[in-house]
């Protein structure tokens, strides 16, 4: 159970990471840092960077 758990969360913490890393070319664009953070922060696909983090540490210490 823990190793599907594990596995569940570095998907979605893989998922969540290169959604981070896409919308990096809104800097190129023209954004500023506190734009990327305050547009990143509202997309629902970026929490499942941090979801998958939370799934990966209890698959840890269960």
């Amino acid at each position: 159970m823990r190793f599907i758990l594990f596995l569940t969360g570095f998907g979605l913490a893989v998922a969540g990471g290169i959604s981070f890393i896409m919308y990096f070319n809104l800097l190129a664009a023209g954004m500023t840092w506190s734009d990327y953070l305050s547009f990143t922060m509202r997309r629902p696909e970026c929490y499942l960077f941090f979801i998958g983090w939370l799934l990966m540490f209890f698959g840890f210490i269960e």
